[in-house]
């Protein structure tokens, strides 16, 4: 992206053209850009998520019908049955497509349960709760804490799932601006912690349905009854949300403020479009007491459910009295659901944005068709891994690799290093995490279930992959549109600036959000209620 920056630099260049960054001029940045030159032109050859899942069925189809006719099969080592790869181009084949295609939708995992949970996150939404939360834990933060208050509200503002986004970065910037640093600095700050950490969180959010639901189908491949809740990667999000908020802090503290330090100076920065900002830092009285009275509502929830499963014979327990077990785990969606739709109409009816019980059905309504292209997506990825599954390829793919790995002597741990990697890799193009998890999961999922790694290990290590890079590709429409809310305080920043800027951060934390799933793996310590590490 060019510089729009028209005034004269300090090295006299004439008026018109950009100032010449330090940064954007060295050899490892030029370096970068070709890279990043590289991906976004390869990026945008690939279709439509959509397109490409329905391109990925035809190419399973012919290789189906090719394994089928060379009578292609594995032994599933976990109940010793032949698995044989039937081929989707033969009538039965072709019956399955077309009678199951409403039953493969309906019952796709990850479908009944985002709709739920958004349900009630569309209440909070509009109501303007989460807004305001977000807003409130950065407002009157010392300025010595102000890094890590923004980065870990960065990690709390994935509740919001894409709004993030939209409210935190240009936040961040009024935040940093408000204690007398630069507004780039906290752009950068809030942008790299909503997309670089964005499978991490001190709370469940939606995209921890999506993945489990993703993961369950995955893992079924293996086992039928196996089921992998949202709640599966509580524990590991949690550590690692407090984790990548310190990483965030030191490396903006040691490195990012130097780099931003060190760049030509502006007359714009600080000034640019300073009354334009989408979002005000300060809380209005209804907001706080909106918040302070959702938060009492919010406490006593908690006490509620706590207190209702203190019975060992509780409806609220499991069989034999099991909390793990239980109907609230099993059925977080719901509990989420119906816990985001209380606060959300307590916020609103304190706030005075919520007038009636009829804003509650039009809030979800609006929220429902915010998720109309999700709907879509999960149509064509649905279908993909129904059939996927019924042709064998998948399980004979797993069966095969797995074998594979043994053979080579090749352990959970040397795994996850590759997943790391190449999801890593793919991550630079395909920036959509709900798709590359349904692209890569079928045949990673199952076939380190073979090597005794539990699906909810498998999905951990993949959120690590799926985050770090977001802050650099320019193939994310977030990185461009946080590249406008740079250039209101910088006006001669370019793609080359933002990366700069955000590779150091995203590199420490890939290297250090690894290093912590290591060390989780290595004590064995449980990734959730009922999920354990291996």
């Amino acid at each position: 992206m060019s510089s729009n920056d028209t005034t004269t630099t300090p090295d006299n260049t004439p008026p018109g053209t950009p100032p010449k960054d330090p940064a954007e001029t060295s050899a490892a940045l030029s370096g970068l850009l070709r890279v990043l030159g590289a991906i976004e032109r390869a990026g945008n050859k690939l279709p439509h998520p959509f397109w490409l899942f329905a391109i990925l069925s035809a190419l399973l189809a012919v290789v189906s019908w090719g394994l089928a006719a060379a009578d292609v099969s594995a032994d599933n080592p976990a109940d010793g049955k032949t698995v044989a790869v039937r081929s989707l181009i033969s009538v039965e084949g072709v019956r399955s497509m077309i009678t199951d295609a409403i039953t493969n939708y309906a019952t796709f995992p990850p479908l009944g349960t985002i709709l739920v949970v958004m349900l009630g996150v569309a209440v909070a939404d509009k109501s303007g709760m989460l807004t305001a939360m977000l807003r409130a834990g950065v407002s009157r933060v010392p300025a010595r804490w102000m890094t890590f208050a923004l980065a870990f509200t960065s990690m709390v503002a994935h509740i919001a799932s894409d709004a993030a986004y939209v409210v935190l970065v240009p936040l961040g910037g009024l935040a940093f601006r408000a204690v007398g640093r630069s507004p780039v600095l906290g752009i950068v700050v809030a942008f790299v912690g909503v997309s670089a950490g964005y499978d991490a969180s001190p709370l469940i959010t939606p995209m921890d349905a999506v993945l489990s639901g993703l993961t369950t189908a995955a893992a079924h491949t293996v086992d039928p009854g196996y089921t992998v809740t949202p709640l599966a990667n509580y524990f590991f999000s949690l550590a690692s949300s407090v984790v990548l908020a310190a990483v965030i802090t030191l490396v903006t503290e040691k490195v990012s403020a130097r780099q931003v330090a060190a760049l030509p100076p502006e007359a714009e920065e600080g000034e640019a479009d300073a009354g334009t900002d989408p979002v005000a830092l300060d809380l209005r009285p209804e907001e706080r007491r909106g918040l302070r009275r959702s938060g009492l509502v919010f406490l006593l929830f908690l006490a509620a459910i706590v207190v209702a499963m203190i019975p060992t014979g509780s409806p609220l327990r499991g069989e034999g009295g099991s909390i793990v077990e239980s109907p609230v785990l099993s059925g977080i969606a719901v509990v989420l659901g119906l816990l985001f739709a209380l606060l959300g109409t307590v916020y609103g009816r304190a706030a005075g944005t919520v007038r009636g019980g009829r804003d509650i059905p039009d809030f979800m309504a609006q929220g429902m068709r915010e998720m109309a292209p999700i709907l879509v997506l999960f149509f064509a990825i649905s279908q993909f891994l129904a059939y996927f599954k019924w042709t064998g390829v998948g399980q004979v793919l797993a069966i095969r690799g797995a074998d594979l790995l043994k053979d080579l002597g090749v352990t959970g741990p040397v795994a996850f290093l590759g997943i790391v990697v190449v999801c890593t890799v793919i991550n630079l193009a395909m920036t959509s995490g709900s798709a590359m998890w349904a692209l890569v999961s079928p045949v990673f999922v199952p076939m380190l279930m073979l090597l005794d790694v539990p699906p909810e290990a498998t999905q951990a290590i993949y959120r690590i992959a799926d985050s770090c890079t977001n802050a650099i590709t320019p193939m994310s429409a977030y990185f461009v549109m946080a590249l406008g809310f740079l250039q209101r305080y910088r006006r001669s920043a370019g793609i080359g600036t933002l990366a700069s800027l955000t590779l150091p951060l995203s590199l420490a934390m890939l290297v250090t959000w690894t290093l912590l799933f290591y060390a989780w793996w290595a004590l064995g310590i449980p990734l959730g209620p009922g999920a354990p590490v291996r």
